[in-house]
């Protein structure tokens, strides 16, 4: 074999595709446990999530002298709908309360069962007489989310009355987070078997084989089990912060992307099959061919991903890693293992079209050398037609709202209790009962600062606090005021907002801001401010691996701008589909960063697929030939790669959280329209209409004495389609 195939031959050897076997199930032996372990290390809290340097970040460190950081508030509310509670209602709540007092809960590991109740605020009936508030303050420790779900079941259970009159809700911050944790628990192997048997249905109808999906999902789900026993490591021992929704999207995207280089891998080893007798050259010259494309798709999706490091915000920042470890996992697992799987089980894993060698190619005149053929006819036309039509999509951005999610609209499918909780509260109590407004300040200065902070509107009953009121610990006070408006929404923000202003103005106090609804408006100022940060940034990566790629500066930039118009359409779509289909309320302020970062990514992939392939045969027959025997070669390649990530990541939708769904639903559509449309259609026209000058300043660039006929006609060799 010759010498620059060495390296690519590794994998599969005729002894060394053993050694990468053994290789590989050692680590999953080692993978297994760890990543057993990576929900435990999950840490789901919002303050978690925080920007180090936000102010409720800082309220957050300073109030654990006085009170418990581990500490949420469940609010238990009773009411008659309407009707005015009774003596007997009072009744059962003050027992309620005592039971709710005595709740314990099951710790992680071996330690005994605690009581979760670090507090209990009586029973109080509501001005209007027709609700009652029980508030139970849970400590839940270092075991988070893991307690707050079982034991806000056991409040619901307890709180129950067979009075059909009277109903009890649990709401609050412990409400939520119990129900969030509901949602999460156990969901991760739920979709762990949806986004299986997506790949498996599209890779049955891709290879038309009833065996050779087995090679692709083995090594996806290996890789997803190292990465995961990478990513926990991180997490428990360098301070990488993974939450559940970072959890399931690295599902998909190992699933996704891994599946992605896989069906290129075997597209081209299925071509070399044909072509070589000996399978192991075979995959040795697939290999070397298509691995160079493979390995720059995964490093452009990982640097992507990495880019993700300049945000502050921590659950964005700690997202990179978690994402890019995946992806260079799937990779090293697509270019080691599954060439060693393939060359071990021979020729008959494509049962039943087995590549013989010397077969003659699958027919170049199928579907997309006919789409091909069709663009060659007017390309500018097309390719104008086409982007004026994608512009026309991008007017739906205007209909995006990005802005606060309140809690009560984060769930994409029923309404949970602690969302019928709030609202009951609402009509009865405070709005932001059960969530303080909390301020920290210099000793000294309490009077002062609470003075000012019942002077803003919106915020009520402001009192000093903490464990021993009044008393300064390390030359600090501790205050907190209630909130008449909804902390997750923006008059809860637009309260915080007012008291900083008022508090910022007390001399000496150097006071400061903190609570749930600042906690959630430093994360939604953040969000935004790593938008108009990373997302430059990102472009600027990608450009960089498509030039040093092509050798050129003309085509990068051409497919960048067709990446960023390809992602604006698929926005705005989904931006109307979210107002008018699902009716959801608004979309996270980070959610146009999330996708931004997976089309712009997942789509340079598609381009880099393609454009390897432009660029290796216009060497030989000229950018126009070359562009459509590209398409030829590589079309059904780059759709099936796009139909599988785009149903990975529709799985995402079976998750009822709005967050989730409606990143699942963006990159689905934004896929499928990049690799039906954009590259199939919109490049390919652009490569035809602009010609040699794509490759400027390279060699390619130059003209060259192509015959005539050679550059405008089709291909007259047969190229390897998809199937």
């Amino acid at each position: 074999m010759a010498r620059v195939y060495r390296f690519s031959s590794l994998p599969c050897g005729r002894w060394s595709k053993y050694l990468v076997l053994v290789f590989w199930v050692a680590v999953l032996a080692l993978a297994v446990p760890l990543a057993g372990k990576l929900t435990g290390a999950q840490s789901n809290e919002a303050s978690s999530w925080l920007p180090k340097n936000a102010e409720s970040t800082r309220v957050v460190d300073a109030s654990e002298k006085f009170v418990p950081s581990d500490t949420f508030p469940a609010v238990v509310v009773y009411d008659r709908g309407g009707a005015p509670v009774t003596a007997a209602d009072l009744t059962k709540a003050r027992a309620d309360a005592a039971r709710l007092d005595a709740v314990t809960g099951d710790p992680k590991g071996d330690a005994p069962p605690r009581k979760l109740a670090q507090s209990v605020v009586p029973p109080a009936v509501a001005k209007d007489g027709k609700a009652i508030q029980t508030i139970v303050n849970v400590k839940v420790g270092s075991d988070g989310w893991d307690l707050l779900g079982p034991a806000v079941k056991d409040y619901r259970d307890i709180v129950q009355t067979g009075d059909p009159g009277l109903q009890a809700h649990v709401t609050g911050p412990a409400g939520y987070g119990g129900d969030f944790s509901n949602v999460f628990s156990g969901f991760d192997k739920t979709l762990l078997f949806i986004t299986a048997a997506i790949v498996i249905a599209i890779l049955l109808i891709t290879y038309r084989s009833p065996v050779l999906w087995l090679a692709p999902l083995l090594c996806v789900g290996v890789a997803l089990m190292a990465a995961e026993a990478v990513i926990y490591l991180l997490a428990e021992h360098a301070g990488l912060t993974v939450n559940g929704q970072a959890a399931f999207i690295l599902t998909v995207l190992v699933f996704g992307a891994g599946t992605d280089y896989a069906l290129l891998l075997i597209a081209r080893y299925r071509e070399e099959l044909r072509r070589h007798e000996d399978r192991h050259e075979a995959m040795a010259f697939a290999l070397h061919r298509a691995g160079p494309a493979i390995v720059a798709s995964g490093t452009t999706v990982a640097l992507s991903m990495l880019c993700l490091l300049l945000a502050v915000l921590n659950s964005t920042k700690s997202m990179g890693p978690v994402m890019a470890i995946g992806v260079a996992v799937a990779l090293a697992a697509m270019v080691t293992l599954l060439p060693a799987l393939l060359v071990i089980c021979g020729r008959w894993v494509f049962w039943p079209k087995r590549p013989r060698f010397g077969s003659p190619e699958p027919a170049e005149r199928g579907l997309w050398a006919r789409v091909g053929a069709l663009v060659a006819v007017r390309p500018r036309t097309t390719w104008i037609v086409t982007a004026v039509v994608l512009g026309a999509l991008c007017f739906g951005l205007f209909a995006l709202q990005t802005g606060a999610l309140p809690n009560k609209d984060s769930f994409s499918s029923g309404k949970p209790d602690s969302v019928t909780g709030e609202e009951v509260l609402a009509r009865h109590f405070p709005a932001g009962s059960g969530s303080p407004v909390q301020v920290i300040a210099k000793a000294g200065t309490q009077d002062a600062v609470r003075a000012a902070l019942a002077g803003v509107p919106a915020i009520t009953d402001v009192k000093v606090a903490g464990n021993r009121p009044g008393v300064p610990v390390d030359g600090l006070v501790y205050l907190e005021g209630t909130l008449n408006a909804p902390p997750d929404a923006q008059p809860g923000f637009t309260a915080v907002e007012r008291a900083r202003d008022a508090v910022h103005r007390v001399p000496g106090a150097d006071a400061e801001v903190g609570g749930n609804a600042a906690v959630t408006l430093d994360i939604n100022n953040a969000s935004r401010r790593d938008q108009n940060v990373v997302i430059p940034i990102v472009l600027v990566v990608v450009l960089l691996i498509l030039a040093l790629l092509l050798r050129a500066l003309v085509a990068p930039l051409i497919l960048v701008a067709t990446v960023v118009l390809s992602f604006a359409a698929a926005l705005g779509v989904s931006a109307l589909v979210f107002e008018h289909v699902f009716g959801f309320a608004a979309a996270d302020p980070s959610f146009p960063l999330w996708t931004f970062v997976f089309l712009v990514a997942l789509g340079t992939d598609y381009n880099i697929f393609l454009m390897t392939r432009v660029h290796e045969e216009a060497k030989q027959h000229g950018t126009r030939r070359g562009a459509l025997i590209g398409l030829a070669a590589t079309g059904g390649v780059i759709t099936s790669a796009g139909a599988v990530l785009a149903g990975t990541f529709a799985a995402l939708g079976s998750l009822p959280l709005v967050f989730v769904t409606e990143l699942g639903f963006t990159v689905a559509f934004g896929v499928l329209l990049d690799t039906f449309v954009v590259r199939s259609v919109l490049v390919t026209a652009l490569n035809l209409d602009v010609g040699r000058h794509m490759w400027w300043p390279s060699a390619l660039a130059h003209p060259r004495p192509v015959p005539v006929e050679d550059e405008a006609a089709p291909p007259a060799e047969p190229v390897t389609s998809a199937d």
